[in-house]
């Protein structure tokens, strides 16, 4: 009681197998792999097909993991890189406030020492110009001549 494929389905791969067929003419013309089954590495593949089977099927495999672990450097080299970027931002940003902080105290510090300086010349330079003031010169009777002094007495008037 075994039923009989349809002539379609067996049309469909007769087709299947002739297409694989061209796949692998085209494949084994490529130049490239021509030069492989060349080399001594092709030709042990050739003799030991276990081989060769066991390092299709490592390379297959190794392709998710390896594809993972790229994505993994990637992702954590762009992950560095804006981190870097913000942490340098940071560092800019707290530096530039730290640099206008400090100028804006220096500022104020200098303009305070600068009053202080301009108030202590006018102060020293009033007193040094009353004390060592030029009086005028007086001549006494004996043909000398005299600075005059004034005395103030208690009321403030001159003599």
């Amino acid at each position: 009681m075994a039923k009989e494929e349809p002539p379609s389905t067996f049309k469909d791969l007769q087709n299947l197998q002739r297409k694989l067929s061209l796949l692998l003419q085209s494949v084994q013309n490529n130049s490239k792999v021509v030069a492989l089954m060349k080399s001594p590495v092709g030709q042990y593949l050739d003799r030991h097909p276990f081989a060769a089977l066991t390092l299709l099927v490592f390379v297959v495999m190794s392709a998710v993991p390896v594809g993972f672990f790229l994505l993994l450097v990637v992702l954590t080299s762009l992950a560095a890189f804006v981190g870097v970027l913000l942490l340098e931002g940071l560092v800019i940003s707290v530096g530039g406030l730290s640099l206008l902080c400090v100028l804006c105290g220096l500022g104020f510090v200098s303009l305070a020492m600068s009053g202080t300086i301009v108030v202590s010349y006018v102060v020293v330079s009033s007193l040094l110009s009353y004390w060592f003031a030029p009086r005028p010169l007086t001549h006494n009777s004996s043909g000398g001549c005299q600075l005059a002094t004034q005395s103030a007495d208690p009321e403030g008037r001159s003599r």
